[in-house]
């Protein structure tokens, strides 16, 4: 039932629309009737005042800076717990016990490898492929191999389709980054934990043994941790969509990696980076910040505040914890990168300019730096973040095909081109 009505009035015609007052956040009105009783519709480009369905997960006070997953915050999850722990959470709505741990990550642990015959899939591209191109196709394909795991009217099929694609996820971003570097494929080890295990996929070749740093694999588990879920962007509202029609969830998820491809979406970290490149060495620094400042110069500093937390980035000061550590334990004496990254967050931060108009380093900033001292390429930034964000993809569609208010999308549009014409005769134009 709706607590209470809003009023909009049309010509000589008052409406008379439910109002929801949700646990956190603004009240909602809801416009579901708005046509049939109005014959009009609302016009919200990109959807950022409209809320496409009600969820339960995760919840954002873009002012507060607050992140939210199940009611607990993102800083003490990322501090305190793990990434296969938070997975259970988003999944399921509840901290696991021990023994549901336990149980939930040796699930996910063996069903890491991938079907012998994908591995044709790869060999399919091209050696310069992006990795992008090639998880997306590879994920796509996985309802070509798993029949068992695509009927989505089964509870049971969509707990094995889950389980399969979180595990699964990792082996086939380090194969990708495998085959474009031309080296052969690493298998997934059983007794290694979800982050080392991508590090080892990544990192090891079969000539040599490869020792998983701890601190290296802390701070990965932390780069899963806090890209885990995010409400609903438009790679979250890209998997919504795809599911509302019924498609298969390997489908779904890979239409979530395509839309994150986007370097508006997933690209922000490997920006940053690029930004970084382009200053090049720390004496320019100053020049860079007075053209972040000056308003006629289309430059700005990327990784530096966010479109949804108006405040500061919660994620962001966990991530800064992991960077200083990484960088401590690897070193920036001999990777300009990295030193132009210390001195520009030490620069901005110390700026009023910048701490006034709250465009403090966030998430993105952070987490490119440790990639890129980890020495992952650029181009797999974005398929690391797709690692990331499919439990909170996967916690999405799950939570959509059990919803009695789901049907399939189908936004409207504000038409504004020609009218009823009659066809004219190509001998007469």
């Amino acid at each position: 039932m709706a607590d209470k009505t809003a009023t909009l009035t049309i010509g000589d015609t008052n409406l008379e629309l439910p109002m929801y007052s949700p646990s956190a956040g603004p009240d909602v009105i809801d416009i579901t009737k708005l046509y049939a009783q109005g014959n009009v519709f609302t016009y919200d480009p990109g959807f950022t005042s409209t809320a496409s369905c009600d969820s339960t997960i995760t919840f954002i006070d873009g002012d507060k800076g607050e992140l939210l997953h199940r009611g607990y915050p993102i800083d003490q999850l990322a501090s305190d717990s793990h990434y296969l722990e938070v997975c259970y959470l988003l999944l399921y709505g509840e901290l696991p016990s021990a023994a549901q741990l336990e149980d939930f990550e040796s699930r996910v642990t063996n069903h890491t490898m991938l079907h012998e015959q994908m591995m044709n899939f790869f060999r399919g591209f091209r050696r310069d492929a992006h990795p992008m191109a090639v998880m997306t196709g590879v994920v796509g394909a996985m309802s070509a191999f798993y029949h068992d795991s695509t009927d989505i009217s089964d509870p049971w099929q969509r707990e094995v389709a889950s389980i399969r694609l979180i595990a699964k996820m990792p082996t086939i971003a380090a194969m990708a980054y495998k085959y474009t570097i031309g080296q052969p494929f690493v298998y997934p080890r059983n007794d290694l934990d979800y982050a080392a295990n991508f590090l080892r996929m990544c990192f090891a070749v079969p000539a040599e043994d490869y020792q998983v740093n701890p601190i290296l694999s802390r701070a990965m588990d932390r780069i899963f941790t806090l890209h885990a879920d995010h409400e609903q962007n438009a790679s979250t509202s890209t998997v919504r969509l795809a599911s509302s029609s019924g498609a298969n969830p390997f489908a779904c998820i890979a239409a979530g990696i395509a839309c994150l491809w986007g370097p508006a979406h997933g690209g922000a970290n490997q920006a940053c980076l690029e930004m970084l490149q382009e200053i090049g060495t720390p004496d320019r620094i100053p020049e860079y910040i007075a053209r972040a400042k000056d308003k006629d110069d289309p430059f700005r500093l990327m990784g530096f505040g966010h479109r949804v937390y108006k405040n500061f980035d919660p994620r962001a000061k966990v991530m800064k914890q992991s960077a200083d550590e990484v960088l401590d334990l690897l070193g920036i004496e001999n990777n300009p990168v990295l030193q132009v990254a210390k001195e520009l967050e030490a620069a901005a931060l110390a700026d009023p300019y910048f701490t006034e108009k709250k465009l403090f380093p966030n998430v993105d900033f952070y987490s490119g730096i440790i990639l890129e001292a980890m020495g992952f390429p650029t181009s797999m930034f974005t398929p690391i973040f797709a690692v990331s964000r499919t439990v909170g993809w996967i916690s999405q569609w799950k939570e959509m095909i059990v919803d009695p208010k789901m049907k399939i999308g189908r936004p409207r549009q504000l038409y504004m081109g020609a009218t009823l014409r009659d066809y004219v005769d190509i001998e007469k134009r």
